[in-house]
C-alpha cells in the first residue's frame, strides 16, 4: 500500500511512530514543528509543498510531514504575524516577516537542541546496523520492482518472487522474535 512515507505503508508509525518499539514515537516534539519550519523559510521563502520536501530532503527521506501537520502550522504561524503568505503564480509563498527572525532568534538555542536532536536520529536510524538494514531492504525493493512492473499480474515469476518474500518475512519475524541471527534451519 502507498503512502505519504516515499512509496510503503510498512506499518504504524514507521519509522517513528506507534509500532517502533521502545525509540522516538514521532520525530517532533509538540510545538517544535513551527521552529524548524521558520528556520527554513529564513533560508528562502516557499510554498507549503516546498516545506514539506525540504523537510523531506533534510531529513534524508526518513521523515514526511504530511500536508494536515505543515499547513495549519504555516496558518499558525501566519496567524502569529511570523510569516507572511504572498499569493504568486497560484500559490501562496511563504515569507519570514521581521517579527518571525525575531522569534526564531529568541528560541535559538531551542532550535538548536531540536536539529541537533533530529540529525542524531536520523543518523542513528541510517547509519551502522540500521543503516545496513534499510540499504538491503532497498536492494529487495529495487531488484524487486526494476522486474516486476514489466510482467503482467499472473505471471509465474511475479508469483514466484512473491513467495520468496513471505518467506523471507517469516523468517525475519522469527528472527526477531528468537533473537537469532542466524536463518531458520541453521545450527
Amino acid at each position: 500500500m502507498f503512502s505519504q512515507r516515499r512509496g510503503f505503508d510498512f506499518g504504524p508509525g514507521f519509522p517513528f511512530g506507534p509500532g517502533r518499539g521502545r525509540g522516538r514515537r514521532q520525530m517532533f516534539e509538540s510545538g517544535e514543528l513551527k521552529f524548524v519550519i521558520l528556520r527554513l523559510l529564513k533560508e528562502k521563502p516557499r510554498h507549503g509543498y516546498e516545506v514539506i520536501k525540504a523537510l523531506e530532503e533534510s531529513m534524508h527521506g526518513c521523515y514526511t510531514p504530511s500536508a494536515g501537520a505543515v499547513y495549519p502550522t504555516l496558518q499558525m504561524l501566519e496567524d502569529q504575524g511570523h510569516i507572511r503568505g504572498v499569493e504568486g503564480a497560484g500559490k501562496k509563498i511563504y515569507e519570514l516577516t521581521p517579527e518571525g527572525e525575531k522569534y526564531l532568534e529568541e528560541h535559538k538555542d531551542l532550535l538548536d537542541e531540536i536539529v541537533d536532536r533530529v540529525r542524531e536520529t536520523v543518523r542513528d536510524f541510517t547509519g551502522g546496523a540500521i543503516g545496513e538494514l534499510q540499504g538491503e531492504f532497498a536492494r529487495v525493493a529495487k531488484t524487486t520492482f526494476r522486474h516486476a512492473w514489466r510482467r503482467q499480474p499472473g505471471d509465474p515469476g511475479v508469483r514466484r518472487v512473491a513467495e520468496i518474500l513471505r518467506q523471507a518475512a517469516d523468517d525475519i519475524e522469527r528472527a526477531w522474535q528468537t533473537g537469532a541471527a542466524k536463518p531458520a534451519g541453521e545450527a
